[in-house]
């Protein structure tokens, strides 16, 4: 039970720092540009701490799930130079609040160093400043458990054989117990022995294992040989494989789950013998390659998230269990990370903190590739807008007619508030669903 707390006090403090850091990201750019923050701080709701120091309060706030830091001037003024509330529809004047509220605390003394008065470059070094900070975050964590502990690659080095094939198991996982009706895994019957490097499947050169899994797969029932090296000599074996019900994969070895969470399966065949891993350490010139590729799997993710919340839902209000791969709150990262933490399935100290590290450099990757969606509330939002001004007024010039002035980011702000309702609604959707049916890694 210690363990298991001490693995969430890690995530939570994780996390907490991952927030403040990417605040700082906004932070440090908007000073050194001028611009006034009135207030920098980690969290939402009342204030548990908090000191001034100059023109900016720093402090912390009661619920972890964000942060923010607060600048005069985020909107322009309307077109007609007002900023307070004169009109009567709902959304504007929701619009209206929203840009009187941007120029609450804006002094005399404080004009040119409002937000919206800046320079469009460094509108955008100030609001990807945050984004910016998770994915050197990530970058460091990732990039030196690749170069020191390294990552696990799988081989065509044979690590188990099955003694016999449970026909109604999933998967095909070796059978607990053989039972006269389960019968004898077609790599039981052919000889294949743990330690045998497999290096030709039909006369064919294979050196992966998804190179091997294909192999076999494809073949079905017919007849099939396998070379392999045994003791430092080469050995042909003969196998018969049986076809079964079997997950289908994705490019990275992970079973593919339909909206449910269901595993998608295939008919194919099996042979029941599973590989060994090794943890290879990578060089500094790997690491540009796998961290793009990681960042690819974050935002495949990303634009999955739609479909992955129904299995989220039907997990949490039905029978169906929770997908691994699937999106979590901070409630299942510090669940899972008190798992990683207590249970010995993960390995030894070194290896569960590694485990608990790329949690955190994941979280971090996350984090860069949702704030960089170009829709307010989120950095992104801000961004889009100052591009689109910088588009506006590079026309404008071209075409010799007078500068647009600044973009009216303010206008977008009722899909802004659409936006952050429905995040409000699919973070409780995950909260609820990692109390009542959290993602287990055992």
């Amino acid at each position: 039970m210690l363990l298991y707390v001490l693995g969430v006090l890690l995530a939570v403090v994780g996390i907490a720092l991952s927030i403040a850091l990417h605040e700082i990201g906004h932070l440090v750019p908007a000073k050194k540009f001028g611009l006034r923050v009135p207030q920098y701080m980690v969290g939402f709701g009342p204030t548990v701490w908090s000191r001034r120091r100059g023109e900016t309060e720093y402090g912390v706030k009661a619920i972890p799930l964000g942060g923010y830091i607060r600048m005069i001037g985020m909107f322009p003024p309307a077109q007609d130079g007002r900023v307070r509330t004169t009109s009567t529809g709902r959304m504007s004047q929701l619009v209206d609040e929203a840009r009187q509220q941007s120029f609450e605390e804006v002094r005399p003394e404080d004009e040119g160093r409002m937000f919206y008065q800046l320079p469009i470059w460094k509108r955008v070094v100030i609001m990807m400043g945050g984004p910016v900070m998770n994915l050197l975050i990530a970058l460091v964590v990732l990039g030196g458990i690749w170069t020191m502990s390294g990552i696990a690659v799988t081989t065509t080095t044979v690590a188990s054989v099955n003694e016999c094939v449970d026909i109604k198991q999933m998967g095909q996982q070796a059978a607990d117990e053989c039972t006269s009706d389960m019968p004898v895994a077609p790599a039981n019957e052919a000889g294949l022995k743990p330690g045998d490097r497999i290096t030709e499947i039909n006369g064919r050169p294979v050196s992966t294992w998804a190179d091997v899994r294909g192999a076999i797969r494809a073949n079905l029932d017919k007849p099939l040989t396998m070379t392999v090296e045994r003791d430092g000599a080469a050995k042909e074996l003969e196998a018969d494989p049986i076809v079964l019900d079997m997950p289908v994969y994705d490019d990275n070895g992970a079973p593919q789950t339909d909206a449910s969470g269901t595993v998608r399966t295939e008919r194919a065949g099996f042979l029941g013998a599973s590989p060994t891993q090794e943890m290879q350490k990578q060089s500094i010139t790997a690491v540009p390659g796998l961290f793009g590729d990681q960042l690819g799997d974050t935002y495949g993710l990303l634009v999955r998230i739609p479909q992955k919340l129904v299995g989220v839902a039907q997990a949490a209000f039905g029978s169906s269990e929770r997908d691994p791969n699937g999106p979590m709150s901070v409630v299942g990262v510090g669940r899972v990370a008190g798992e990683v933490a207590s249970s010995d399935a993960f390995g030894d100290t070194k290896d569960k903190a590694i485990l608990l590290l790329s949690l955190l450099g994941g979280l971090n990757l996350v984090l860069f590739a949702f704030n960089t969606v170009p829709l307010l509330p989120l950095d992104g939002g801000h961004v889009a807008g100052a591009l689109w001004e910088a588009v506006k007024k590079g026309w404008a010039r071209l075409r010799g007619l007078p500068d647009p002035g600044p973009v009216d980011v303010a206008k977008a702000l009722p899909l802004a508030y659409v936006v952050a309702i429905a995040f409000l609604g699919m973070t409780l959707l995950l909260v609820y669903a990692d109390i009542v049916k959290p993602v287990k890694l055992t």
